[in-house]
């Protein structure tokens, strides 16, 4: 069950979602979600140095992605057809018996911007800040900034408290990250 605005507030005042800095639930908190703002760093491709990516064999993210930070007050531009990481500016802490969900805005989705191509799940136990998947589907570039709200988290609880949380697992690929890492895809082949 999809936690309600009260049952989030509740969750963050017993510690079981902590968000960081502290959320202002006037402008962030919905009728069943909570709103995260968009961080100053981005992870773009080079385009222009990489042919293709092949999953077993990938190259280092440095080789791959380029890191972009933008400061307060000044847009990133997000050009149609393109992908970039970010990540929130809130750290996010799920408890062991809730996993939470991101979503994207519809006042963004309406300008063709999506949040996540298919990472909306985050595991019981996640701890960090989130990575979105920033795409923009649409024709005209779209200029996004720093500390605007940016997704939605929901939460659901899980039948029981789950076995081993996602910062326990020994080959967790994200756990505890502060930047927006690129793909790890490769270090599922080298077991």
């Amino acid at each position: 069950m999809i936690l309600s605005d009260r049952d989030i507030k509740k969750a963050i005042a017993d510690g079981r979602v902590k968000i960081t800095p502290a959320p202002d639930f006037e402008t962030q908190l919905g009728s069943c979600s909570i709103d995260l703002r968009l961080g100053n760093e981005f992870r773009t491709f080079r385009r222009s140095k990489i042919a293709s990516i092949d999953v077993r064999h990938m190259p280092t993210t440095d080789e791959l992605m380029d890191t972009v930070t933008v400061k307060d007050g000044e847009p990133f531009v997000l050009q149609p057809g393109d992908l970039a990481l970010a990540t929130t500016l809130e750290w996010l802490e799920i408890a062991d018996d809730l996993v939470g969900r991101i979503e994207g805005r519809s006042s963004l989705g309406r300008l063709g911007i999506i949040v996540h191509g298919t990472a909306s799940v985050f595991d019981p136990g996640w701890r960090g800040k989130p990575v979105m998947e920033l795409g923009n589907l649409g024709i005209v570039p779209v200029l996004l900034y720093p500390g605007m709200r940016a997704c939605a988290f929901t939460f659901e609880e899980v039948s029981s408290k789950v076995e081993v949380p996602y910062y326990k697992k020994v080959n967790n690929k994200y756990a505890g990250q502060q930047t927006p890492l690129s793909s790890k895809l490769s270090e599922d082949h080298e077991k």
